[in-house]
């Protein structure tokens, strides 16, 4: 479980998070959303350390981020996956040897032991014998897959994805919808998802946290995001083509 509490981030005279104060539970998949510039890429930084808030506190369990040392820091990032928007595999190295890296360098295994964990997370998302392959010789939605495999090898207590379905068809999005779900009940971690994808929030929303101008503005999951009465919500809901289509629809219904 992660806890937020009275968050604030400036840069100048620009205040970006606003008193955010939010809780993500361990075993779910808790998405932040929001339209572009309110705050969710600021946000994500302040989680995982790389940006220092002015105020507030960040909880990793019992552990605040802010109260730990340089060496409580780095035990802590071992536990932590990321999935990042791009993928950001190395062109350069193998499936294999992409997966293998987080066990290189936080691990304490030989090669036959790495090269058996690498095995068993590629047969988990689901890439059995791609070990060989480079990343500019599989399509983009195996690409995610590897960047997957990659953040869970080392059985993180805590997953990170950042757009995890950018530059996906909509069939390959939820099958990596599907995946981070389904990994995030099998390994019970606490898994944070920044998306602006309203399919992604219908399929694994089971906590969400909608920004909007640096402040919470709403919570909830995907069973009632529909009935929000925060218009700023509502608008995000249905910019998308298909949810404008379903809104006219409950409209006419309506009426």
């Amino acid at each position: 479980m992660i806890q937020v509490k009275h968050l604030y981030k400036s840069f100048g005279d620009v205040a970006v998070l606003k008193d955010i104060s939010t809780t993500f539970e361990q075993g779910k998949t808790n998405l932040i959303i929001g339209s572009s510039g309110s705050g969710k890429t600021v946000f994500l930084k302040c989680l995982l350390g790389l940006f220092s808030p002015e105020s507030g506190e960040i909880f990793y369990g019992t552990q605040s981020f802010s109260a730990m040392d340089k060496d409580q820091r780095k035990e802590l990032r071992e536990h932590i996956g990321m999935v990042f928007q791009g993928g950001a595999l190395f062109d350069s190295m193998t499936v294999e040897e992409n997966v293998m890296f987080p066990l290189r360098m936080y691990s304490n295994q030989n090669q036959k032991e790495m090269i058996e964990r690498v095995n068993i997370v590629l047969d988990r998302v689901n890439l059995q014998g791609a070990n060989n392959k480079f990343p500019s010789e599989i399509s983009g939605g195996m690409q995610k897959r590897v960047a997957i495999a990659r953040a869970i090898v080392n059985n993180p207590r805590y997953l990170f994805c950042d757009e995890p379905n950018s530059g996906l068809d909509p069939q390959t999005s939820m099958v990596i919808d599907k995946l981070i779900e389904d990994l995030t009940k099998e390994y019970h971690i606490t898994t944070l998802v920044v998306t602006h994808d309203m399919n992604s929030v219908m399929e694994i929303g089971q906590n969400i946290v909608f920004l909007q101008h640096g402040k919470v503005a709403w919570e909830g999951n995907a069973d009632n995001i529909f009935n929000a009465s925060e218009q700023s919500v509502i608008d995000f809901v249905y910019s998308s083509n298909l949810f404008k289509k379903i809104r006219t629809i409950q409209q006419q219904n309506k009426g």
